[in-house]
């Protein structure tokens, strides 16, 4: 019986540190208005389970609209074309101009 009650408190000790860990690496929350998103303490950014390099604001004017758009990517890369944020951000309807999750998401629009 005491060894039972003494291996489910090692348990329950490791899962409680481990959680405090993964805690303790977000350094600030940020509640963009397509996705709540992670700084990290080690300066990279967590959305959805994954992490990214970059954080990059995009901005330009489309085709035909009368002001600038901004959008703001979480990115593995450190650059993105203003052309490939706006049709990654839902215009086009190819499959293709969409980025995969690992690569890059949109969290902000403005």
């Amino acid at each position: 019986m005491k060894r039972t009650a003494m291996a489910l408190l090692c348990v329950l000790l490791t899962l409680t540190v481990s959680a405090c860990g993964k805690k303790d690496a977000a350094g600030k929350t940020v509640n963009g208005n397509m996705k709540t998103y992670y700084e990290m303490q080690d300066g990279t950014w967590m959305c959805d389970d994954y992490t990214y390099k970059y954080r990059l604001e995009i901005s330009g004017r489309m085709p035909g609209a009368a002001v600038e758009s901004t959008f703001v990517y979480l990115s593995n890369s450190e650059e993105i074309p203003f052309e490939r944020a706006y049709m990654a951000a839902g215009v086009s309807s190819n499959t293709e101009d969409y980025f995969q999750p690992e690569e890059a998401v949109l969290v902000e629009m403005k």
